[in-house]
């Protein structure tokens, strides 16, 4: 089981940092709540499958709430949202498709010269997993930065708590209360965005960030 164990953790690793490169590329607000979802499967099944290899049947509770909460519950809401507001599907990008993945892959290459030297002394599985898991964290921070529209930059949030997760589950004897605090945390944000999303809806009538800092005065010459 060694071998298998060690390739499959690293398979559902490299998919779910392979969405958030999925979810830099997409340009349409359903395709991103799509790739979202499944990421979130990807992170489910990484968890489950690592409660299997550890022999910790608390990070199965963990691969539950990710598969209930994070790839059902939360995109379905999200598809709501977007109902209820009539907004545009179009992702609004601060920049083009190409360099944001140049930037991508150069930040999963930091990731890698960071996290390798400084667990040397850790397994193989573990450095390697923690490398992948900060990968995923660093291209949630990008996706958040490039994109203008505000469910764009909250799907972003939530990639990032993704590879929260993923590191979490990724170390062997990490207590269930650290992971149930971070999907916790991340639901309260997410309902608080749901308000936050209807108010800027109501006040502006879009919810493209560009806009909104038109309205406050940035961007104007004096």
């Amino acid at each position: 089981m060694g071998e298998i164990g060690y390739d499959m953790a690293h398979l559902l690793g490299a998919s779910v940092l392979l969405m958030s490169f999925a979810l830099l590329y997409q340009r349409r607000l359903t395709a991103l709540i799509s790739a979202f979802a499944t990421q979130s499967v990807f992170l489910a099944a990484a968890a489950a499958w690592q409660g299997f290899f550890q022999d910790n049947p608390h990070l199965y509770v963990t691969a539950v709430i990710a598969l209930v909460f994070k790839a059902l519950i939360i995109p379905l809401a999200l598809l709501r949202i977007i109902e209820r507001l009539g907004i545009h599907r179009t992702v609004q990008q601060a920049m083009g498709v190409g360099p944001t993945m140049v930037i991508g892959v150069s930040l999963v290459t930091l990731a890698l010269l960071l996290v390798l030297p400084l667990t040397a002394e850790a397994s193989a599985l573990t450095r390697e997993g923690l490398a992948l898991a900060l990968s995923v964290v660093l291209l949630g921070l990008l996706m958040m930065i490039t994109r203008r529209n505000a469910i764009g930059q909250v799907i972003g949030f939530m990639s990032l708590e993704n590879g929260l997760i993923l590191a979490a589950v990724g170390v062997k004897g990490m207590p269930l209360v650290v992971e149930m605090l971070v999907a916790f945390a991340v639901m309260v944000a997410f309902i608080i965005f749901g308000i936050f999303f209807f108010q800027i809806r109501e006040r502006f009538d879009t919810l493209d960030i560009h806009y909104l800092e038109s309205f406050r005065g940035e961007g104007r010459r004096e």
